[in-house]
């Protein structure tokens, strides 16, 4: 069964279950799958619902930081739960350590020295490779991090 397919049978549970927040963020995130396979004309597999899904959660991370500031604990806690649902359809990400990892062995393959100065040469593959394994700011700041070392 496929992403889309998965999203579409879990919906209906929560509507069965009158699960409104479950319900509303599946909606939601079916609805930005649909709106992008309408825009670009094409059918999404599921790497191409995964990528979706990330943007979403990713918008909410992102309103999390302004709700704080606001004191609106309200909204905080009604992300938080959206974001925990659509986690739930989007693989596991890697670990700081994991990434790390993965800069190190890729910037001894391609003979990239420390120093900011490198860090668009390390950046790009090291990004090639996590796409959908890592969020873009924990790749950056761990890049970041062994360039400084």
């Amino acid at each position: 069964m496929g992403l889309k397919e998965q999203l579409m049978n879990d919906f209906k549970e929560a509507m069965k279950a009158r699960n409104e927040v479950s319900k509303n963020t599946i909606n939601l995130a079916r609805a930005a799958i649909k709106q992008y396979e309408v825009d670009n004309r094409e059918e999404l597999d599921d790497e191409g619902v995964i990528s979706i899904l990330q943007k979403q959660v990713k918008m909410r991370k992102d309103a999390l930081a302004d709700f704080e500031k606001a004191g609106r604990e309200d909204l905080m806690k009604a992300y938080n739960e959206e974001i925990a649902v659509l986690k739930k359809y989007i693989p596991k990400q890697l670990s700081k350590e994991e990434i790390m990892d993965v800069v190190e062995e890729t910037a001894a393959k391609l003979g990239i020295e420390k120093g900011r100065h490198n860090m668009g040469k390390l950046m790009g593959p090291v990004m090639g490779m996590m796409k959908g394994k890592a969020d873009g700011g924990d790749v950056r700041e761990v890049v970041m991090k062994y360039l400084s070392e």
